[in-house]
């Protein structure tokens, strides 16, 4: 291994050329839908989501090749999130991975079409590939984890209570509500996923819940600081959003000092959950490090 930097591209450009081959240009499809959809899609994220179900599934000795439609069914569910919590009647932000939103370039009715596409695509891929797999159970145990992240009890019922949020100033309580599924919730599921996958048993897959659920966790609260304290440069997106539209976040209840000591914890929780795995759970370690360790030293 080479570092996490290394490991994450490497495995970005699996996944994106896996991507490029869904949603092709073809003239039985509504061509300015289908661009909407590759716009945002093929844009230059860092596929940590479908990136986390290969890992998992490595981790536990399954091959990721296996995986990869379930990963990149993540990211097309993802993407659409992406895309609808961008809209006016959401965040109302104007860009995102470094380039104007979706509903800037194409319109408000073709990005909400464009993120229905990419919703319904991914389980499209999921189920076509459970169906195809030798080992149907496991395949449909992942499906459940995906379906349930991606709905009410998971990102969507997240993006209602961060809505219901803006009319009042939110408790560490409401914030953790709030991230533990809004975000959480795809981020957990991608990890069970690819463990269910590779076939994890009972105590790894145990282990790797508490990972990713430190990991989900984690993973937002470094966003919320790094919206305070990075430049769009790094983020992507629209310098000091969330204290625009007063946002439910940890620096806003706790603080910076107090939100980055909270992310320092749960990296060391994340990590702490994988002592037991051998070498092959490092790609996890790494992208630990990578995404949530990115805001602990600012």
């Amino acid at each position: 291994m080479n570092g996490p930097e290394s490991y994450l591209e490497r495995e970005r450009r699996r996944v994106d050329a896996a991507l490029a081959e869904y949603f092709p240009l073809l003239p039985a499809h509504p061509h300015r839908l289908i661009e909407a959809v590759r716009y945002s899609l093929l844009s230059q994220g860092k596929r940590i989501r479908p990136i986390l179900v290969l890992a998992a599934c490595e981790a536990v000795g399954g091959h990721a090749e296996r995986a990869l439609p379930y990963a990149c069914a993540v990211e097309m569910i993802h993407t659409y999130s992406l895309i609808h919590d961008d809209l006016p009647a959401m965040d109302d932000d104007a860009l995102r991975r470094g380039q104007p939103t979706n509903h800037v370039v194409f319109g408000e009715g073709l990005a909400i079409l464009a993120g229905d596409a990419l919703l319904t695509e991914a389980f499209h891929v999921l189920a076509q590939s459970a169906a195809a797999d030798p080992r149907p159970r496991r395949a449909l145990r992942a499906m459940r984890e995906i379906s349930e992240a991606a709905g009410a009890r998971g990102m969507v019922g997240g993006q209602a209570a961060d809505l219901a949020a803006a009319a009042a100033p939110a408790d560490l309580a409401t914030v953790e509500f709030i991230h533990v599924r809004k975000t959480g919730a795809l981020l957990l599921a991608a990890v069970r996923a690819g463990a269910l996958l590779g076939g994890a048993r009972a105590p790894a897959l145990k282990r790797l819940t508490r990972y990713g659920e430190c990991l989900g966790l984690g993973f937002q609260i470094a966003d919320d600081i790094l919206d305070v304290d990075a430049p769009t440069s790094v983020t992507g997106k629209t310098e000091g959003r969330d204290g625009i539209l007063h946002k439910a976040t940890f620096p806003a209840v706790l603080g910076l000092p107090a939100a980055r000591q909270r992310a320092r914890e749960l990296l060391d929780q994340a990590l702490g959950a994988l002592t037991s795995f051998d070498t092959r759970a490092e790609p996890l370690r790494d992208v630990a490090r990578a995404v949530v360790g990115r805001a602990c030293d600012l």
